[in-house]
């Protein structure tokens, strides 16, 4: 799964915001490989993720977080 942009995390409707939360890896997990590791670039890709991953964070607390309902409907597998 590909990280949102922060006006796409701004748009999205609870069930969306609670499908990111339980799907997205880790910031900075999907950038991993060598190249990356050996430039130092791997720090830009976690911070950029990790801003996104906290707007996330941020707005599914405030909608309340998962419902029994939402839970059952995304399941566990992407």
């Amino acid at each position: 799964m590909k990280y949102p942009t922060l006006p796409e995390v701004d748009a999205a409707n609870r069930t969306q915001l609670c499908r990111w939360w339980r799907f997205l890896p880790s910031p900075g997990t999907a950038s991993i490989n060598n190249a990356m590791l050996a430039s130092g670039a791997i720090v830009a890709a976690i911070d950029a993720e990790a801003k996104i991953m906290d707007r996330i964070a941020e707005r599914f607390k405030a909608a309340g977080g998962f419902t029994p309902e939402i839970s059952k409907a995304l399941g566990w597998s992407e």
